[in-house]
């Protein structure tokens, strides 16, 4: 499913227009990109968590080369499935 097919769904289930489906679902995701940039998480109960993670400086290796690289540290954004979806998915 991509996200022109969850308006869409959104449209059927809630007998909303589609447009109003696109401006909720736009400022969901950006509502959870702002808190993700500030550090916080942004918890639903029940479906998941949205976090940042942070990764340590590493070396990898090239896979076309095989020599060694270093790797920087970095945030990454991570989503932790919350128990009743985990449950729904079994």
């Amino acid at each position: 499913m991509n996200k022109a097919d969850l308006i869409e769904q959104m449209a059927k289930d809630t007998k909303m227009p589609k447009t109003a489906c696109k401006d909720s679902l736009e400022s969901f995701i950006k509502t959870v990109e702002k808190s993700l940039k500030k550090g916080q998480s942004v918890v639903l109960t029940g479906f998941g968590t949205f976090s940042v993670m942070k990764r340590k400086a590493r070396v990898g290796i090239n896979p076309a080369t095989g020599k060694k690289m270093n790797i920087p540290a970095k945030k990454v954004p991570k989503f932790k499935a919350g128990k009743k979806l985990k449950s729904l998915v079994k």
